[in-house]
């Protein structure tokens, strides 16, 4: 459990942070990025569903929103070959699984594409779509951390499944598909 006494630290106001293992790191460190994005995106969820009372989905996104302060969490401690791995929180295959349910349910419903789809449509699409691309932000970081560092494989997994399952979200929310706003190239000629 967290406890907060105070908000304020003041111990970043020489632009370092602390890492959950202890360590400090600029705040422009690659790893900070990414759990900033990861961070930015959840709010973005968080307007999603402060946008769509009364959806289907919002069960779905709240629990959404507790795995990326999961992925968080993973991405703060940098791996410790020394440290057992169970004692900290991790990013599972079972939630990646869990997307990939919710992927297949949802786009059973829906026909399949011939076209691209414009980010837009309703109101609750262009969100999804908005959080789609935070979202794909957020794997390029980690890819970019990846590259420096070792990190849980499960992270880059969830949240690529996470930006398919904001794309199958954002068709359903325009009218199961039959609002999309198709590409039309060329068009803005």
């Amino acid at each position: 459990m967290v406890y907060l006494s105070t908000i304020y630290t003041k111990t970043g106001d020489q632009g370092e942070t602390g890492l959950g293992n202890g360590s400090r790191v600029p705040k422009d460190h690659i790893r900070v990025e990414a759990y900033g994005s990861v961070d930015e995106l959840n709010a973005v969820l968080g307007v999603l569903l402060a946008s769509a009372i009364g959806l289907e989905s919002n069960g779905f996104l709240l629990g959404i929103q507790n795995d990326l302060f999961d992925v968080g969490a993973d991405l703060c401690v940098p791996e410790d070959p020394n440290l057992s791995q169970k004692t900290r929180l991790r990013v599972s295959k079972e939630q990646v699984t869990k997307l990939e349910s919710e992927i297949d349910r949802l786009n059973q419903r829906l026909a399949p594409l011939n076209s691209f789809v414009l980010p837009g449509g309703s109101p609750i699409a262009a969100w999804c779509h908005v959080a789609r691309t935070v979202c794909r932000r957020a794997e390029r970081l980690v890819v970019s951390l990846a590259r420096q560092e070792i990190i849980n494989e499960q992270i880059l997994i969830y949240l690529n499944r996470l930006s398919d399952l904001l794309f199958v979200m954002a068709r359903i929310h325009n009218d199961e598909g039959n609002g999309d706003v198709l590409w039309n190239p060329g068009a803005g000629k």
